[in-house]
């Protein structure tokens, strides 16, 4: 059916927002992308694209294009905070064969898309500070500069503070969870291997891995804590407070964080999944639809699943409201099951009392020795999900 002649706005040059524009574009879309930066970059570090992500963008040609942007990771091995020795390893390579996870710098992947969406050549539209949007028949966005732009469609993947969120759901109130991240990376000069490596210990975590071919590392490093730091990606942080807070993590993790010269913290705040994703003629995505903790590295690519499922729904059904509803109903119970899973999935690098620590640690160990195709699988059900597969 396609969407030729159909003219859509897209709020927001992240990786949602760059990845819809991609998909509506392919099937004839008129798309222009607004973005509130002078620039389309991105400051952070370092993400994983599993599976499910990755099968989107092979599906809209960019395979190639990633394979050569990311280190592809072999494992994901969870060790303890002072002994460094293997807890679980889950090997990737051998137990989950033919299943693309990849390590990739962020920025990395916002030029890719971006590139891409250039070359289609679909409008980058840059200082475009999205104040509101208005559903209607001809929805409308009012600019931060006086200015206001109208489409058929407006699909709103800008973020945290989405304007669209609001005018289809109103404000939410997200609560801090006594939980911070700080995020640098470091030149790779210990040579780490193609694996994401989480060294555990009371409270707190560190994940670091590789990227940029090896020649950097990423560095996650997640402490609990009652004071909370302000939500949102680029707060400055004293690298001091960061090697504070870790400083009994002994061995690579104390190497590591030896190397960071700037480092960013924010503050993990959980939000409600949108309990709307759709209205009269505006659309929402990513984290405007669904905030992420990063604790199974789903935000990213949850992002590119409602990417092509919303230009998949769009384009297969004539009726704009009825395309919309389906894509909801595709997406809410899918990207809510996930983040249920993520939130759960914290306490199992946090053990505190060492007893409890050593027993928890002793049946990740024994699962792993035991079964260790189930403890690579259990998550299949994420990673083995192929929304191009389910095309309409």
């Amino acid at each position: 059916m396609g969407l030729t002649g159909r003219n859509i706005i897209v709020a927001g040059a992240g990786i949602g927002g760059l990845a819809a524009a991609l998909a509506l574009r392919a099937r004839g879309a008129e798309v222009t992308v607004l973005e509130q930066a002078c620039e389309i970059a991105e400051v952070g570090a370092g993400l994983q694209i599993s599976p499910n992500g990755a099968a989107v963008l092979r599906a809209m040609g960019l395979g190639e294009a990633l394979s050569r942007a990311a280190v592809p990771s072999r494992a994901v091995v969870l060790r303890d905070y002072r002994r460094g020795g293997e807890v679980l390893r889950l090997d990737l390579a051998r137990y989950a064969a033919g299943q693309d996870f990849y390590l990739v710098h962020r920025a990395d992947l916002i030029g890719l898309l971006a590139g891409a969406a250039r070359t289609a050549g679909i409008p980058l539209r840059l200082l475009q500070r999205v104040e509101a949007v208005v559903p209607g028949p001809v929805p409308e966005l009012h600019l931060a500069n006086g200015a206001q732009a109208r489409a058929d469609l407006v699909v709103g993947a800008d973020g945290l503070q989405s304007r669209a969120r609001v005018a289809l759901n109103g404000d939410d109130r997200p609560f801090f969870t006594g939980q911070v991240a700080w995020r640098a990376t470091v030149p790779n000069d210990l040579r780490l291997p193609a694996e994401a490596q989480i060294f555990m210990g009371p409270g707190r975590h560190m994940v670091c891995y590789p990227l940029r071919g090896g020649r950097l590392v990423n560095i996650v490093a997640v402490q609990e804590r009652r004071d909370w730091a302000d939500e949102g990606w680029h707060h400055d942080d004293d690298p001091g407070n960061l090697r504070a807070a870790f400083s009994d993590f002994r061995g690579l993790p104390a190497e590591l964080l030896a190397q960071v010269r700037e480092v960013a913290l924010w503050g993990l705040f959980r939000h409600p999944v949108a309990a709307r994703w759709q209205g009269e003629g505006v659309a929402i995505l990513g984290d405007a639809a669904h905030p992420t903790l990063p604790f199974l590295a789903q935000g990213a690519n949850l992002a590119l699943e409602d990417a092509w499922v919303l230009a998949d729904c769009l384009a297969g059904e004539a009726d704009q409201a009825a395309a919309l509803a389906a894509y909801q109903a595709r997406r809410r119970e899918r990207a809510a099951r996930v983040i249920a899973a993520a939130n759960a999935n914290a306490w199992k690098y946090h053990f505190g009392l060492s007893p409890i620590r050593e027993l928890g640690h002793m049946a990740l160990r024994l699962g792993g020795t035991l079964a260790p195709t189930r403890a690579v699988r259990q998550f299949d059900w994420i990673y083995g999900y192929d929304v191009t597969a389910q095309s309409r």
